[in-house]
């Protein structure tokens, strides 16, 4: 069991690797991808929000922006609740390149996940869902202990 973890990190880490190799192939960084398909599943984020999904700094994520945004990839709009914010949106170029990432993200989960019993499957994501939820849960306890 103490390995479980430690066997977890590794292979979320090899997706990562493989994923990171794949779209290096279309000129886009582990940080640009990531940016893209979080604003792709989220549109409208501001600046501030994504850098806290991400878990980066809001400066370090400015930097990813600015490249994503001179390469035509995302746009920023005012934020109209807060002129000091900026609300970011992935643009129509962008579309194809999301497209062939998305590609590229099905080959490696069809790659990563093969001759694997779909309900075996579905108990792993069961189980991750629980250790989340477990997570989660003891997080509040001590958030709520320490107030």
């Amino acid at each position: 069991m103490e390995n479980l973890p430690y066997e977890i990190a590794e292979t979320a880490h090899a997706m990562r690797r493989s994923f990171d190799r794949r779209a290096a192939t279309l000129g886009v960084t582990r940080a640009q991808w990531k940016v893209l398909f979080r604003l792709t599943r989220t549109p409208g984020l501001r600046q501030v929000e994504l850098a806290d999904m991400l878990d980066v700094e809001p400066i370090t994520l400015s930097r990813i922006i600015d490249r994503l945004e001179e390469a035509g990839h995302v746009e920023r709009t005012p934020d109209p609740a807060d002129r000091r914010a900026w609300r970011l949106q992935v643009t129509a170029q962008a579309q194809p390149l999301v497209e062939k990432l998305r590609e590229l993200a099905e080959q490696l989960v069809a790659e990563a996940f093969a001759d694997i019993n779909p309900s075996d499957l579905n108990v792993m994501r069961g189980t991750l869902s629980k250790i989340r939820e477990n997570l989660c849960a003891a997080e509040a306890v001590k958030k709520a202990a320490n107030q």
